[in-house]
Order: C-alpha cells, then sequence, then structure tokens
C-alpha cells in the first residue's frame, strides 16, 4: 500500500469546532461519549476500504486518503459494487445507497484530514512509514482529534510518543474483512486518556462491532495468539513432517476451523505474516515467534500468497483465491502399495472413545468385536453405543433397520481372544504407555499373523507401543477424535517400522468409514495437537500475565479468528487435567522452553479444577 502525500497544511479550526472540543471536554465520566461525525481512513487497501465502507454504511462522514490514485479508484468501485449488491438483496435503498457514496470522499494529500474527528491509519505495517503519517498528522489535525492506528504487531506507545497529543492516540484493530468481522480490538497505551478509549470503544459498539480492550504488546490478543499457531504450522511444513494439504484439514477437520492454517498464511500475505511474527519475536524472545525460514525465503522470492498467485499454495491468478495443482500436489498415497483386505474388526476398550469407534465401523458395514476387560464392562459399552445409534435414529439419521443392523454386527466379549480372526485390530485403552504396551503384547498373542494392529493414542510415541510386539511392522497409529461418529478426521501416523501395505490399509478403511484420513509421522502431537495445545498454553500465560480477561480473550478468537470456540471453553471442555498432560509430552519431546506449560494451569489441575467435569476450571459450571 502507497503511503500518503504528508504535504503539510495545518488547519485552523473554525468557531464550530472550538465549540464541539470544549463540549468534549467537559463531559463526564459517566455521560456517553459523543461519537465522531467526519473519520478519515488513512491507506485505502484492502483493510482501509472495509473500514471506510462500514463508516459510511453507519452514517459517518468518512475521507479516504491515498496517494496512489488507483488505490483511491479501487476503493470508490469497490463501495459502489458493494452497495449494489445490497440494493439487489433488498438491504439498501436505492436512495440510501447515494446517502452512503455521497459520504465517501476520497484525496490524494493528509491535510484532507485536517477536520476530521478521528483519523484512522491503515498504511503498510512498517514503523518508519507510520511514523511519517503520525508525525505529518499531528501537524495537520486539530488538537481534539484521536489518532488511531490499524498496527497489529508495532509499538502504539513508540507511535504515540512520536507525536505531541500522546493522550489521543491508540491502536484500533480490525480484522479482515472488516464489514464481516465482528471483533475490533481497541488497544490502549499507558498514555492514552481514558475519554479517548471510552470515544472510540463507543464507535465500535456503534458500528455493530464487538470492541475488547486490549494493551499494547505485540499481535495483541488475536493475532498474538493466532500468529504463533501460524508460524509453527509453517515449521511443520518446512520440515516436510505432514503436507501442506494434510495440516490444513487436519486443523479444518480436527478443530472446526475456517480455514488450515497454511491457506490462511497465504490469504493474510506472507510478507505481512514474517513482518508480524518479526515484531513479536522482537517484544517476546519467543522461539515460537521466531518466523520460521521459509516464511523469510518466500517473501524474499516474492511469493507473498493469494496476491502474487503463489505462496504455500498455487493459484489461478495474482489475487484469486482459485487454487491450481502445482509440483506439489498430492498423487497416490501409501507409496503405491494396496492395502490388506478387512472385514472383521476388534475394538479393545469400554469408554467414550472406544464405544464411539465401534459405532462407527458398525454403522459403515464392519464386523465389530468390541472387548473390555470385564463382560460387565463390555456389556454397558454395547449399551451406550446402542444409546448413540438411538439418538441418531430420533435425530432422522439413521432408520430403525439401520441400527438394528449396526447393533447386530457388534459382539460384546470380556476377553481379548475374541480378535483372534479379526482383521484389524484398534486399541482405545487409558492414555498410559505401559498399559498400551501390556495390551498389546496381548495381541501379539491372541491375533492371527497378517493382522493389522492399531493404536488410537493421541500423544504417546506409537513405535515404543509397536516394539511391545514381535511384529512392529504391522503397527499403525489411527488416531480419532472425539466424538468419532461426528468427528471426519483420522490421523495415521506411521513410524519408521510401519510397512507400507498397513499404511495403505489404514487410508483405505478410514475411506470405508467416510473420514479422512492425513498422514504424519511418530511425533509428539502429531498434527492437530502439536499445533492446538502451544496455542491454548499461549492464551493461558495472557490470563496469568494479567494481559487480557478469559473473556476477552475467549471472544476475541471466535469473533476475529472464526474459531468455533474460544481457547478457555475449549480447555474446560477437553479437561484441564488432559491438556497439561499433552504440553508436558510436548515439551518433553521438544525441550522448547516455549512450551513449557503454563504455572496457572498446574496450579488449576493441582487445586482439582479439572473443567466442565468437576465444575470448575477457567469458569464455574452447574453441577
Amino acid at each position: 500500500m502507497d503511503r500518503p502525500s504528508t504535504s503539510s497544511a495545518t488547519a485552523s479550526n473554525t468557531p464550530t469546532d472550538s465549540a464541539a472540543e470544549s463540549a468534549r471536554s467537559t463531559r463526564s465520566a459517566t455521560e456517553p461519549p459523543l461519537l465522531p461525525s467526519v473519520v478519515a481512513v488513512v491507506g485505502l487497501g484492502t483493510m482501509g476500504t472495509g473500514i471506510a465502507e462500514v463508516l459510511a454504511c453507519a452514517g459517518h462522514e468518512v475521507v479516504g486518503v491515498d496517494i496512489d490514485d488507483a488505490a483511491a479508484r479501487r476503493a470508490v468501485t469497490a463501495l459502489e459494487a458493494r452497495t449494489a449488491r445490497q440494493v439487489e438483496r433488498g438491504r439498501l435503498t436505492p436512495a440510501e445507497r447515494d446517502d452512503v457514496l455521497a459520504r465517501f470522499r476520497t484525496f490524494p494529500e493528509l491535510r484532507a484530514a485536517a477536520a476530521a474527528d478521528l483519523v484512522i491509519e491503515v498504511v503498510s505495517e512498517r514503523y518508519d512509514v507510520k511514523r511519517e503519517v503520525f508525525t505529518a498528522l499531528d501537524r495537520i489535525a486539530k488538537p481534539g482529534a484521536i489518532l488511531a492506528t490499524g498496527t497489529n504487531a508495532l509499538s502504539v506507545t513508540r507511535l504515540a510518543a512520536e507525536t505531541g497529543r500522546p493522550d489521543r492516540v491508540l491502536g484500533l484493530h480490525f480484522f479482515a474483512p472488516a464489514q464481516a468481522m465482528k471483533l475490533v480490538e481497541v488497544v490502549s497505551t499507558v498514555l492514552t486518556a481514558p475519554e479517548a478509549t471510552r470515544t472510540v470503544t463507543a464507535l465500535v459498539r456503534s458500528l455493530g462491532k464487538e470492541p475488547v480492550p486490549v494493551g499494547d504488546r505485540a499481535g495483541f490478543i488475536a493475532d498474538g495468539l493466532l500468529f504463533g499457531y501460524l508460524n509453527q504450522a509453517a515449521a511443520m511444513y518446512e520440515a516436510r513432517y505432514a503436507t501442506r494439504e494434510d495440516i490444513d484439514a487436519a486443523m479444518r477437520l480436527g478443530c472446526g476451523l475456517p480455514m488450515g492454517p497454511l491457506a490462511l498464511l497465504d490469504l493474510i500475505g506472507v510478507d505481512t505474516a514474517t513482518t508480524v511474527l518479526e515484531a513479536m519475536y522482537e517484544a517476546s524472545r519467543d522461539r515460537l515467534h521466531a518466523p520460521a525460514p521459509v516464511l523469510r525465503q518466500l517473501t524474499a522470492a516474492g511469493l507473498l500468497g493469494r496476491k502474487s498467485g503463489r505462496g504455500f499454495y498455487s493459484y489461478e491468478s495474482p489475487g484469486s483465491g482459485a487454487v491450481v495443482p502445482d509440483a506439489e500436489t498430492p498423487r497416490k498415497r501409501g507409496g503405491g502399495a494396496r492395502g490388506r483386505t478387512v472385514h472383521t474388526v476388534g475394538v479393545a476398550g469400554s469408554g467414550t472413545m472406544a464405544t464411539g469407534i465401534a459405532e462407527v465401523f458398525a454403522k459403515a458395514g464392519f464386523e465389530v468385536a468390541l472387548a473390555a476387560r470385564t463382560p460387565e464392562k463390555a456389556a454397558r459399552a454395547l449399551a451406550r453405543l446402542t444409546a448413540s445409534l438411538d439418538r441418531s435414529v430420533a435425530k432422522g439419521r439413521l432408520t430403525t433397520e439401520q441400527r438394528d443392523a449396526a447393533v447386530a454386527r457388534v459382539t460384546p466379549a470380556g476377553s481379548y481372544d475374541v480378535f483372534a480372526d479379526a482383521d484389524l485390530v484398534v486399541e482405545a485403552v487409558a492414555e498410559d504407555l505401559y498399559v498400551k504396551q501390556e495390551l498389546f503384547r496381548v495381541f501379539d498373542k491372541v491375533c492371527r499373523p497378517g493382522a493389522v494392529l492399531a493404536t488410537t493414542t493421541s500423544s504417546l510415541p506409537v513405535v515404543a507401543i509397536a516394539r511391545a510386539t514381535g511384529r512392529p511392522q504391522d503397527v499403525v497409529g489411527l488416531h480419532f477424535f472425539n466424538p468419532a461418529p461426528a468427528m471426519r478426521l483420522v490421523e495415521v501416523v506411521r513410524t519408521v517400522l510401519t510397512s507400507d501395505d498397513v499404511v495403505a490399509t489404514a487410508h483405505e478403511v478410514s475411506g470405508a468409514l467416510r473420514k479422512h484420513p492425513v498422514d504424519c509421522g511418530d511425533r509428539a502431537g502429531f498434527i492437530v495437537n502439536a499445533l492446538l495445545f502451544p496455542y491454548l498454553n499461549n492464551a493461558v500465560k495472557m490470563v496469568q500475565d494479567h494481559y487480557a480477561t478469559v473473556d476477552a480473550i475467549d471472544a476475541a478468537m471466535k469473533l476475529g479468528g472464526g474459531y468455533p470456540m474460544g481457547p478457555f471453553e475449549l480447555l474446560d471442555v477437553v479437561g484441564l487435567d488432559v491438556s497439561l498432560a499433552i504440553e508436558q509430552v510436548l515439551h518433553d519431546e521438544f525441550r522448547d522452553p516455549g512450551l513449557a506449560p503454563a504455572p496457572l494451569l498446574e496450579h488449576l489441575v493441582s487445586a482439582g479444577c479439572l473443567g466442565r467435569k468437576t465444575g470448575r476450571g477457567f469458569r464455574e459450571y452447574a453441577r
């Protein structure tokens, strides 16, 4: 984005302006603040254009400033096109559209912002550019005007200190697309006057947005959590641990995210992400924020994502979101091997996950032996499976005949001897390495030669489980997600000993179950947990450091990131003890200080506050 001309022209206030400023200064803290009437938006790129549209549609006079005539024309054209569509959909009348268009005017020089009550800067994310704009605005804008920066990484305090009005400077971080995203982070510095914060917060609410108050820290809340996660995904891809397609599919299907991390990096811009991460690393010195080398390499090569036509993916043309095949597009999985034939399946365990996996196989037409340590446990597991199928019938997802057929395919047993003729055996018992190893020793004795043995572990080394048998080449990780009947993702975990036809079997079986398999190596956390839990841990650190509240962080990630749940909602659902155990495994594996579990999480677990299951975690719940 080209920066606007900083030609100086100090505007003298009219009597009306002076009266307005006097009225603002004498208002008490209990009175609602006067909203800005005229707002200038400096920088008419995608974000600036979106903010200008939101303001104009809300009834504000908007002064758009950009030295690039083409950018100004694109902004006007975009507003004309969007408001025309709103007329077609009955959301605006033609007269209302004309009013909106009349309220938006563009200019090539900063002096056009002289009459504005609020100036929002959205120029390129470079400190020297923003400083030049702010020092010029300080000379040009009227004394009572508020100056806001749209930065998501640079120091707002530092920018404020460059002006003669640091009490009237703050951050106003919209999220793309500004027209649709509800979150706006309102960034107050130690210098910002409370009245300026109240005024801008009231404006954000009047726009139909949700203001979240944050302090001046690189990345603020949403990007502070988001970009660390994106960086780890880029590093995972760079290490060739998993393909770009599998990393993105894993996070979409395993966490319900609207986009995978690599596709999101391409949308944001690889160069922008690198700049944000550099600013975050400079502030935190946390290795998780040090930009992955691949980000710097892509930036240096001009492969910036959608805007350049190529980034992690290749696109139809610059600016297009249509992905086209390239040299990295996957061909065939499983090394070309054919999978083994699977007709009968054994499921070991009697808990929620074992019952759900047995249900999935039975509905797909497989004969299932559901074995537990006692006949009573197996019978109770079958009863839970039947109740789950009954709920599906009640919701119209299954017919009574389909339910009866699925139940008839499941044979409960109190001994693992029932697995003698199974083609595939899936273990879903406690997440304890010793317990799983002992169980696989039993499988080694009971199961026929050639049977595929699978573990559903989410964090333990699969190869350590495989070595408990005399056939480690037949062992694979099949990590289903909870609840297994609903979640489409299955992580297929290959060890250094797993044979190609066993991996192919895992993929073919996943397809028969209508699940989406993703390949990954035998490394702590696999794909999803390795990316998800450091993000959750960093959210806990934000609360621990008193940077933001639980509610503010959850709102920021749902409204700004499109996440189905905030991090603390998710932690309380998963269980704080389970989350702590996974984070400890990740820390032990990678030995990165940034992955060390937050002390606050450890304290809550020690106090027995484990989330919803105990009635108290980061929030309290009715029991």
